[in-house]
């Protein structure tokens, strides 16, 4: 079961303003991925269920971040309907984060109390959202609404929380463009995590860009 709650988890993604996403099918180069994210100062994890049993990877990784890497909090994205999050939870996922809304998933994860954050893309989607209990809503592909698009959301629904995933860079200006439009924090992928990185096994370069980008965030926020 979950480690750690929807209301801490929430705090988290707010402290922290980013979540790294992230899959590899292999155990030992996902634990280094983790690590390095860890070492650089977050504290979230998404992992997103992409591959050939993904679940298995999660698994292991999610015992290990028990064990190695206190404060971690380990989720699982990509998530498409309640079996599958069921699954996840049963390994210790503390947050599902989903492309698209589901009511099957939040009843699934509202009964275990476990922090769900599904894809919506229209205010009457958050709005419902919403009233099924989700505490942040995942805008995606958020490329295609730009920073714009929560500023509006924010103006009739200041309490509407957001992470932008998809179309967020890990720069200055990009951050500070979605987080000055409202945005509680956005997801990170292979921009932040990137192939690069990985063929070079670059996993010092990784930690020293999540720290970057904490700082930058951390500036933003002054």
């Amino acid at each position: 079961m979950a480690r750690y709650s929807r209301i801490e988890v929430a705090q988290q993604m707010k402290e922290n303003g980013m979540i790294p996403l992230f899959f590899h099918s292999d155990i030992e180069v996902s634990k280094k991925v983790l690590k390095a994210c860890y070492d650089g100062g977050s504290r979230l994890m998404e992992f997103t269920s992409r591959g050939d049993f993904a679940h298995e990877v999660f698994g292991a990784l999610n015992k290990y971040a028990l064990a190695e890497l206190p404060g971690m909090m380990l989720g699982v994205g990509s998530i498409t309907d309640a079996a599958s999050a069921s699954l996840y939870m049963s390994l210790g996922a503390n947050f599902i984060v989903t492309p698209v809304f589901r009511e099957d998933i939040a009843i699934a994860c509202n009964r275990r109390k476990v922090l769900w954050s599904p894809g919506c893309s229209t205010l009457s989607e958050i709005a419902k959202a919403e009233e099924l209990g989700c505490e942040i809503v995942k805008l995606f592909p958020a490329d295609i609404y730009g920073p714009e698009f929560i500023k509006a959301i924010k103006g009739p629904c200041p309490w509407t929380s957001i992470m932008p995933t998809g179309g967020v860079y890990p720069t200055a200006e990009s951050l500070s463009a979605w987080l000055g439009a409202g945005a509680t924090c956005v997801g990170l992928g292979s921009q932040l995590i990137s192939k690069d990185i990985l063929d070079k096994n670059d996993f010092n370069g990784l930690k020293n860009k999540v720290s970057q980008v904490l700082d930058i965030i951390k500036n933003i926020r002054k």
